[in-house]
């Protein structure tokens, strides 16, 4: 049996996911936006800017698309090495194995890997075969291989910077009940709404104040840690995002939304040329005119 491939570095949870849900899957746009990972902007720890809602992760995410896309799995963590064998060992192409977080920098099929970088990933296996681990990695590799303790070291997700549990599965898909797009992205409107208010638990800075704190670094000049990872990663995800947002709004009719979470897009992919080309000043004045769209996107939405 053959599994279709999806590949996105960094959408690698939604394509993980349209891969295990199969011909039912709405595309990995539709789902990232069910996630509500466009909703907000946070800076972890006071220094690592990312274009997601305070307080939310890609686990918290994925439980919210997979409900509100009418279906449930099984979820699993913690354990033993011996245990994660067992795991993995049960999947194969018709009964996928959703695994992540795992540590983007060790999965040593990937060039340059091989040093734990504090970088999330999720990846689709489909099998084990002479203590083979075989699997759909969405950074572009289609049936990837890695000696099954490579991948149980690079699961245990022990450099993940938001909490989580070693080794988390997520298997045996079921659509309980059929929900099409659109009633999905309608129904997900509240939650959005609440990660726009910053109302997580507990409760986090708001998205503004973030904003607002990260064009003070940028005036002070990054750190090389934090530059490279705007200019690799959180720009181009957080710029896509928001454009997918947009695209999903229209759909439901949410025009005023849709029109900020547009501009809100633009504003991020126009942050890319001058991080790369050091130009701070406009860098810092996209990012104090994007602090205050995230309230006016929240108020923009029904039964906000």
């Amino acid at each position: 049996m053959t599994m279709r491939y999806l590949g996105s570095g960094p959408y690698c949870y939604a394509n993980s996911l349209a891969m295990v849900l199969g011909s039912a899957a709405p595309e990995p746009a539709v789902i990232e936006v069910l996630t509500g990972s466009p909703f907000g902007a946070e800076l972890i720890g006071g220094v690592t800017p990312f274009f997601n809602p305070p307080g939310w992760d890609p686990g918290i995410g994925l439980d919210a698309a997979i409900n509100l896309l009418g279906w449930t799995c099984q979820k699993s963590s913690g354990g033993s090495g011996t245990d994660a064998a067992k795991r993995l060992r049960e999947a194969g192409p018709s009964h996928p194995l959703l695994a992540g977080p795992v540590e983007f920098g060790l999965l040593l099929h990937i060039p340059g890997s091989g040093t734990a970088i504090g970088s999330d990933h999720y990846v689709v296996v489909t099998g084990v075969e002479n203590n083979i681990v075989r699997f759909h990695d969405p950074h572009g590799h289609p049936y990837a291989t890695l000696p099954i303790n490579d991948f149980i070291t690079a699961w245990r997700a022990e450099s993940i910077g938001y909490a989580t549990e070693q080794f988390t599965a997520r298997t045996d898909f079921q659509q309980v009940r059929a929900v099409d797009n659109a009633t999905a992205l309608r129904r997900s409107l509240p939650a959005a709404a609440r990660w726009l208010a910053g109302e997580a638990n507990p409760p986090v800075s708001s998205s503004a104040a973030a904003l607002e704190r990260l064009a003070e670094l940028v005036e002070n000049g990054l750190e090389p840690s934090q530059h490279g990872h705007l200019s690799h990663f959180a720009i181009r995800v957080g710029a896509r995002r928001l454009n997918d947002a947009a695209t999903c709004l229209s759909l439901i009719e949410q025009h005023k939304a849709a029109d900020i979470a547009g501009s809100q897009a633009q504003l991020i992919g126009a942050m890319q040329h001058p991080l790369v080309t050091d130009d701070r000043t406009t860098v810092a004045q996209l990012l104090r005119r994007l602090a205050p769209t995230y309230e006016q996107l929240r108020t923009s939405l029904p039964d906000s």
